[in-house]
């Protein structure tokens, strides 16, 4: 039985950080997010530390190397998928050395664990002639499966070493390109057509089933399908709220009636051209929970902030401030989201 978790109230990062020090990362996570630190991810160490080649090191039976446009399903394990993993338990070297050195103990406390979703995998991974998985159902859904049960030992290997909880972050920003029939093929001559959202649901779905883990689907791009979103079995949904529009007021209702929690992208993911305050950053998630007409207590239970984005695109300055404010965010929004 998938174990009960919530975000209501909390404040955590989207995954990425910035520079290659790993334990300097993690104590800095852990000292500005305690309420919900994440591993942190640190692309700028090159290839196996990016989104698709850490998530790579998580699959179960399927390998993945480097091809000269992106990484491809191969044979047998090579450099690359070796590289990803060490740099990957590297990281929880990491976060175990400053999870005993902050003392944290029990099983009260919840780390996320960030991994690129199925369809995203499914539309930057090759197979062996060059098209990308997503053109191959059953390469696709071997993927997905991969995927829930990579997810599976890497949340044990975490609890193993620290005793928290765990929930998992599907990141899909490809989601509404695979949705769309968008993304482009190998030759101006070949397309890749559009998964139909039945498909598309039942492949999310196969990834969460096969975690067990109480799961939050992440993107930070526009035009979010909405109703996929309110009908997979993931218990919470991100996103950069910045990016919605009127046409999304619908779907985001739904999502709370459904009894889906949120989590709000609010704090800016690089440094703002003008400096923004905390009440900046809070008041479009008051705006938004007064315009679909709820009580702003959903802002206390089900609500919780985050920045738009990951932070590996931005200074280390900006990003401790990001963090900071959203700390600050998710406490006003916490203590009394009626005095806004």
């Amino acid at each position: 039985m998938t174990q009960q978790v919530s975000i209501g109230g909390r404040v955590t990062g989207i995954g990425s950080w910035p520079g290659t020090d790993a334990r300097e990362s993690a104590a800095t996570i852990l000292g500005e997010l305690g309420g919900l630190p994440h591993l942190v991810e640190l692309p700028a160490r090159g290839l196996g530390a990016d989104m698709i080649g850490r998530t790579g090191a998580i699959l179960v039976d399927i390998n993945l190397d480097a091809s000269t446009r992106a990484y491809r399903v191969t044979p047998r394990r090579g450099n690359i998928a070796k590289r990803g993993e060490d740099l990957l338990n590297q990281d929880l070297d990491a976060l175990e050395e400053a999870w005993e050195s902050a003392r944290l103990v029990g099983s009260e406390h919840v780390i996320k664990l960030q991994a690129a979703g199925p369809l995203t995998l499914g539309a930057e991974i090759e197979v062996a002639n060059g098209s990308r998985v997503l053109v191959d159902r059953g390469a696709l859904r071997d993927i997905a499966e991969s995927l829930g049960e990579g997810l599976a030992r890497h949340a044990a290997e975490v609890t193993r070493r620290t005793g928290a909880a765990v929930m998992i972050q599907l990141d899909e920003p490809q989601l509404t390109a695979v949705l769309a029939g968008s993304l482009p093929g190998r030759t101006k001559m070949e397309s890749v057509p559009a998964l139909p959202e039945p498909e598309a649901l039942a492949v999310l779905d196969t990834a969460i089933a096969g975690c067990a883990l109480p799961t939050m689907v992440h993107s930070c791009g526009a035009d979010l399908p909405w109703d996929l979103l309110r009908r997979s079995t993931a218990f919470a949904v991100s996103f950069d709220l910045s990016s919605i529009s009127s046409r999304d007021l619908d779907g985001i209702g739904q999502l709370f009636d459904s009894g889906k929690e949120l989590a709000l992208g609010l704090v800016p993911a690089t440094e703002p051209g003008e400096p923004v305050s905390w009440k900046d950053c809070a008041a479009p998630a008051v705006t938004l929970i007064d315009r679909l007409g709820f009580s702003r207590e959903l802002l206390q239970t089900r609500v919780a902030v985050t920045p738009t984005c990951g932070l590996a695109g931005a200074g280390l300055d900006w990003s401790r401030s990001a963090l900071k404010l959203c700390t600050d965010v998710g406490a006003a929004l916490t203590d009394d989201p009626s005095a806004f």
